[in-house]
């Protein structure tokens, strides 16, 4: 079977919003369709708000910043794929070749923290796509953003896979010195070969590592996200990737099983089947097992840590590592009291 190279994705799977889709019946025909192997597009969104208010108690924070929609990484599990239907695209190819920016990020961030009914709570840079994804080494959303958080003293929480939020590492210690921020780097495999199939255009593991490292260094205070677990693909690595991590000066670590909700099923099972046809099968089952008979699931409390054997025996491997490598290490508490709205004449006070 063809695989295209640089991608996770494989196909573009139908958008349920929309009534018509474009297919291609016959090779001769006239029409001209999307080339699957197309470089990516950056498209430009003006929003009025930015903040998306967080309604689930499995996630630590209050308001997620998503200053892009879509992903160049290409990651073939990411949940974030759903959500470029909403703009008219193909959780599929789509999400990783349109990528929709929102060049006034930090002017709308900057209104609403001007609002004098907006009071601080915790914000995640991103909920969903990574803001150090390929197209803000130019575009520079996600610096613009993190220059607000600083100018008013927000914290802000940050994940990302990419070594290019080295780059903002000046304001990032800062931000550090009033614990405004954390960061959390993702890691999901030291298999070089497994990476490049499942995370195309992501730098790699050891580099992320590196990443862990340096912002440590710098005393910007950093874990990892050992997400997600796939069981039976990665779940072996959870003991070496925690080690590695806490060598590195990860303060902290995290995890979440892979649940596979809306075209993302259809998404991984076709690049599962494509990739490794042999064990295919057998990590199909893993997943389903570890959701109730299942591949998705959208129930708070479960949703994300899975349930029966397999999931439980991941829950005890990761705490076992957490409590071998990382005891006694923890994030610090973010320092809310340090929030202003520069131009007043006093600092809020705020009552916590």
């Amino acid at each position: 079977m063809e695989f295209i190279k640089g991608r996770g994705a494989q196909i573009n799977t139908p958008n349920r919003f929309l009534k018509t889709e474009r297919v291609l019946e016959h090779f001769e025909g006239i029409d001209e369709l999307p080339d699957d192997d197309a470089k990516t597009e950056v498209l430009y969104e003006h929003p009025k708000t930015i903040l998306n208010k967080n309604d689930s108690p499995d996630l630590p924070f209050t308001y997620s910043l998503n200053p892009y929609q879509g992903c160049e990484h290409g990651c073939i599990y990411c949940y974030a794929r759903n959500v470029h239907q909403y703009w008219g695209y193909s959780a599929g190819l789509d999400f990783e070749q349109k990528i929709i920016a929102k060049p006034n990020a930090a002017d709308i961030l900057r209104k609403q923290f001007n609002n004098k009914n907006y009071s601080p709570e915790s914000i995640s840079l991103s909920g969903n796509t990574d803001c150090y994804q390929p197209a803000e080494r130019k575009l520079k959303i996600t610096r613009s953003l993190l220059e607000v958080f600083l100018e008013y003293r927000h914290p802000v929480g940050i994940i990302t896979k990419n070594n290019l939020i080295l780059r903002d590492i000046d304001l990032l210690a800062q931000m550090a010195e009033m614990n405004l921020v954390h960061v959390m780097v993702s890691v999901t495999t030291l298999k070089e070969e497994l990476r490049q199939m499942m995370e195309p255009r992501t730098v790699t593991t050891m580099n992320r590592l590196r990443v862990v490292k340096a912002l440590n260094d710098a005393g910007i205070p950093t874990g990892v996200m050992t997400a997600p677990i796939i069981p039976g693909l990665n779940s072996d690595e959870i003991p070496e990737l925690i080690r590695l991590a806490a060598d590195h000066g990860a303060m902290a670590a995290g995890y979440t099983i892979v649940r596979l909700n809306g075209s993302v099923k259809e998404l991984f099972r076709d690049w599962l089947f494509k990739t490794m046809p042999d064990a295919a099968e057998k990590i199909w089952n893993h997943i389903t097992e570890a959701h109730g008979g299942a591949v998705s699931d959208s129930r708070f409390g479960t949703r994300m840590r899975g349930e029966g054997k397999i999931a439980e025996s991941i829950r005890q491997l990761f705490k076992l590592s957490v409590r071998k490598h990382l005891a006694g290490r923890s994030l610090p508490d973010y320092d809310y009291g340090h929030f202003r709205r520069p131009g007043s004449t006093t600092q809020l006070s705020l009552d916590f």
